[in-house]
């Protein structure tokens, strides 16, 4: 990622989400802000509408499984099936670990056979921990973005009510600062 501009990439993980996701396009359209989101394949195919706004508003999205894997709990065979069946609904070659775990086997796999490309984060907002606050999680965003960062929040339920305090606030203080947010073109 480019690290002399004033470029920030956010990514989303686990939608999509009805009310969570839908929040986050609102919000990010007040800002003309683009994103990355790393969807669950299971809730693809129950929230098809919200993913078509997703990619429909310029976005975009990156497989993150069907049902959220761990990489170092599941099985290689069963993880990468799960991969796969992600990808009949998710048209895209970028792919995150759910919790950031995967194997250096599945790493290669992935890259050799499925020619994918493994996005991870420079940046963790925190917003899943329901012991974080939202306060919490902003001051971990401004404190640690800089040119270039790669920043993870969660469009999901867990990460609502942390989520709906820090993004507005991330968006509102980088733009002042000159930034502007684009999604993630490897």
């Amino acid at each position: 990622m480019q690290a002399d501009e004033k470029v920030l990439y956010l990514t989303f993980d686990d939608g999509p989400h009805p009310r969570a996701t839908s929040f986050v396009l609102n919000e990010l359209e007040k800002y003309n802000a683009k994103a990355t989101f790393f969807c669950v394949g299971k809730n693809v195919t129950q929230h098809n509408d919200i993913y078509r706004r997703i990619l429909n508003q310029g976005h975009r999205a990156g497989n993150h499984t069907f049902n959220h894997l761990n990489g170092w709990k599941a099985n290689d065979m069963a993880y990468f099936k799960d991969i796969a069946e992600a990808g009949k609904n998710i048209d895209s070659a970028l792919f995150r670990p759910p919790y950031g775990k995967i194997s250096k086997f599945q790493l290669k796999y992935l890259r050799d056979s499925f020619k994918m490309k493994v996005v991870m984060w420079s940046v963790l907002s925190g917003d899943f921990d329901a012991t974080v606050s939202g306060e919490s999680c902003l001051k971990n965003v401004i404190v640690s973005a800089k040119p270039g960062s790669i920043i993870v929040f969660h469009d999901s339920a867990k990460a609502w009510s942390n989520l709906a305090y820090a993004l507005p606030k991330v968006l509102a203080h980088f733009t002042e600062k000159g930034y502007r947010f684009e999604k993630i073109n490897l």
